[in-house]
C-alpha cells in the first residue's frame, strides 16, 4: 500500500517548562540511568524496566525518544503510555514486570506495544496525547498515528516507558510542544471519513493523522461513561463487555484486615498464615437491573477455594474493620439484610464476572458471557450494597465498571425464555424421599443467604413456587398437600407442614426454602379456630 503523506509539521513556540528527564527513584529493577537522568538501560532479563517521566507532560507536548539499544533473541518491544499516578508516590518495589498487561490493568495507567518493526537502533520515537484522550505517535519522520484512545485528561499525567523485550536502551531527547493548529493539515476542513491502512502482512491497524478529523463529535465520550480502556484488550474476554461502562462504581474503603486496596477499582488479598478476613464493598448500593462486571486479575490454582459474594442493606460506612468476619456466611446472623453465595465454577486470571439484582429481586450472575441463571431471591425494596470475599486461588479483583442493559452477557430479563430461575425452593439432599431429593445442581444449592424476619423478600413466580393471594399461601410449599403449620427459626418465615420440616431440618445443610438462610429450628404452630 501507498503510505499517505503529511504536509511538514511546522516548529511552532514551544512553551517555558522544564527539561524532560526519567523519575531518577521509581523504575524497575532492571533499569540503569546515567547521572542525567536522560539515558536508561536494561541490564539483563526482558523485562521489570517499566520507567516514568520525572514531571507531568502537557497536553501536545511529544515525548521524544531515541532507540539505542536493540537485543534480537526477545520479541515485544517498547512499551509507551501515561499515568495519572505521580511516580514519587509509587513505591518501586510494587512495580509489575510488565507494562502490559499487569500495569495497565490497574486505574489510571494507559499504555500500548509499539511495532516491533519500528524498535530499530537508531529509531527516533515521539508520542503524545490531545485534549480529548488520544495518544498518537510517530517514528523518525513518518506521518503521525493514532496509537490509543481513552485517557483521562482531566488530570496530570505522566510518561510511561517500559524498556521491554527487543528494546534494551533508550534515551530521552528534547520534548516539543505542538499546538493543535501545527497538527492540523490545510486541508482537514475539507476531509474524508477516517481510513484505516492495513498492512496485509500485519493484523493492526493504523490510523493516520492526516485522515482524523479533530472535531469529530464521534471522539467524545460524556462525564458519566467511559470507553473500555485501551488496557481491556489485553483481557481475552474484553470482547464481552459493553462498548461502554459506567465509572462511577469504586471499592468502599471498609476492608477486611487481609485485603489490601491498590486503587480505588482494584483489591488484592495479602497471604496470610492464619484465617484472612478478606472481605470488600461496593461504594454505593446498586441499581435495579444495573449489571456488574468484576474481572479476576490475579489468581493461583494451587489453592482451594473461590470468590464469595452478596449484598446487604447494611451500609458499609457503619462498619468496622473488627465487625468483618473470617467466614462470610456469619454475616447473616446480623440484624440487617445479608444474602451470601459462591461462585461454583473454577476462577481464572483474566475471568469476567457479571452481577445483576433485577427488579423482582433475583439476582443473577454471569461468567465469560455465559448466564449461570438465578442465584439466590433478595430484598431490593431497600438500598443494597454488593460485597466480595477473595477466598483460595482469587487473589486480586478488579471492578471493571457497570451498565444498566441486562442483556448483555446473557443477563435476561425474568420474562426471557432463557432466564427462568432455579426454584427457590429446591433443596440440595443425599436422602431418597421423592419429594425433597427433587434438588437440581443448579447454583442455589450451594448459595447460603440471611435476612431479618421483619425483611420480606420477592418470591418469583416459577413451577414450584406459584403466585398466591395471601402472605404465602396455606398449602406446604415442598409436599403441596399438607397445611402451612411450622415456622422457621431464626428467618421466621412460615412456608412448611411439620412434617416435610422435621425432613428439611435432618439434611446437612439444610436452609430455608424461601430465603436461603440456614435452619436453626422448626417450631409448629396452631391455629385458633
Amino acid at each position: 500500500h501507498k503510505q499517505k503523506h503529511c504536509l511538514p509539521i511546522p516548529q511552532c513556540a514551544a512553551l517555558s517548562i522544564s527539561p524532560l528527564l526519567f523519575h531518577p527513584h521509581t523504575k524497575g529493577s532492571q533499569i540503569i540511568m546515567d547521572t542525567t537522568q536522560k539515558a536508561v538501560k536494561r541490564q539483563a532479563s526482558f523485562c521489570n524496566a517499566i520507567t516514568f517521566s520525572n514531571r507531568p507532560i502537557v497536553i501536545y507536548e511529544q515525548v521524544r525518544l531515541k532507540i539505542t539499544k536493540k537485543q534480537c533473541c526477545w520479541s515485544g518491544a517498547l512499551r509507551l503510555g501515561f499515568t495519572s499516578k505521580d511516580p514519587s508516590r509509587i513505591n518501586p518495589d510494587t512495580l509489575p514486570k510488565y507494562a502490559c498487561p499487569d500495569l495497565v490493568s490497574q486505574s489510571g495507567f494507559w499504555a500500548k506495544a509499539l511495532p516491533e518493526e519500528f524498535a530499530n537502533e537508531g529509531n527516533i520515537i515521539a508520542f503524545w496525547v490531545d485534549k480529548k484522550g488520544r495518544v498518537f505517535y510517530r517514528v523518525n519522520d513518518s506521518a503521525a498515528m493514532l496509537f490509543f484512545s481513552g485517557v483521562r485528561t482531566a488530570e496530570p499525567l505522566w510518561a510511561l516507558i517500559d524498556v521491554y523485550g527487543l528494546t534494551r536502551g533508550v534515551q530521552l531527547l528534547d520534548s516539543e510542544i505542538i499546538p493543535p493548529d501545527c497538527l492540523r493539515p490545510r486541508s482537514f476542513t475539507a476531509i474524508r471519513r477516517p481510513s484505516l491502512r492495513r498492512d496485509p502482512e500485519d493484523t493492526r491497524l493504523s490510523v493516520s493523522l492526516c485522515d482524523l478529523n479533530l472535531q469529530e463529535e464521534t471522539f467524545h465520550v460524556t462525564a458519566t461513561t467511559c470507553p473500555i480502556p485501551q488496557n481491556s484488550l489485553n483481557s481475552q474476554h474484553s470482547h464481552l463487555l459493553p462498548s461502554q461502562l459506567e465509572s462511577d462504581l469504586r471499592f468502599h474503603q471498609l476492608r477486611g484486615a487481609h485485603v489490601k486496596i491498590l486503587d480505588d477499582q482494584t483489591v488484592a488479598r495479602l497471604e496470610h498464615a492464619r484465617e484472612e478476613r478478606t472481605l470488600v464493598f461496593t461504594s454505593r448500593p446498586l441499581r435495579i437491573n444495573e449489571t456488574i462486571f468484576v474481572k479476576i486479575n490475579k489468581s493461583n490454582a494451587a489453592r482451594t477455594g473461590t470468590l464469595s459474594y452478596g449484598v446487604t442493606s447494611c451500609d458499609p460506612s457503619t462498619l468496622r474493620p473488627s465487625d468483618l468476619p473470617y467466614n462470610p456466611e456469619s454475616l447473616v446472623d446480623r440484624k440487617e439484610f445479608w444474602a451470601v453465595c459462591r461462585v461454583l465454577v473454577p476462577l481464572q486470571s483474566g475471568d469476567i464476572l457479571g452481577f445483576m439484582v433485577n427488579s423482582e429481586g433475583e439476582l443473577h450472575l454471569s461468567h465469560n458471557g455465559a448466564s449461570t441463571g438465578m442465584q439466590v431471591c433478595v430484598d431490593c425494596s431497600q438500598p443494597l450494597w454488593m460485597f466480595f470475599g477473595l477466598h483460595g486461588a482469587v487473589m486480586q479483583i478488579r471492578v471493571l465498571g457497570s451498565t444498566i442493559l441486562a442483556e448483555r452477557l446473557g443477563l435476561s430479563t425474568p420474562s426471557s425464555p432463557t432466564s427462568t430461575p432455579n426454584s427457590p425452593t429446591v433443596l440440595c439432599s443425599g436422602i431418597s424421599d421423592p419429594i425433597l431429593s427433587t434438588c437440581g445442581s443448579g447454583p442455589l444449592c450451594s448459595s447460603i443467604s440471611g435476612t431479618a424476619p421483619n425483611s420480606p423478600v420477592s418470591v418469583p413466580e416459577s413451577p414450584i413456587s406459584p403466585a398466591v393471594s395471601g402472605p404465602w399461601g396455606d398449602e406446604c410449599t415442598i409436599c403441596y398437600e399438607n397445611m402451612v403449620d411450622t415456622v422457621i427459626y431464626s428467618c421466621g418465615h412460615m412456608c412448611l407442614c411439620y412434617s416435610c420440616g422435621l425432613k428439611l431440618k435432618k439434611m446437612s445443610n439444610a436452609c430455608c426454602p424461601i430465603c436461603r438462610r440456614a435452619i436453626k429450628d422448626i417450631i409448629k404452630t396452631y391455629r385458633s379456630t
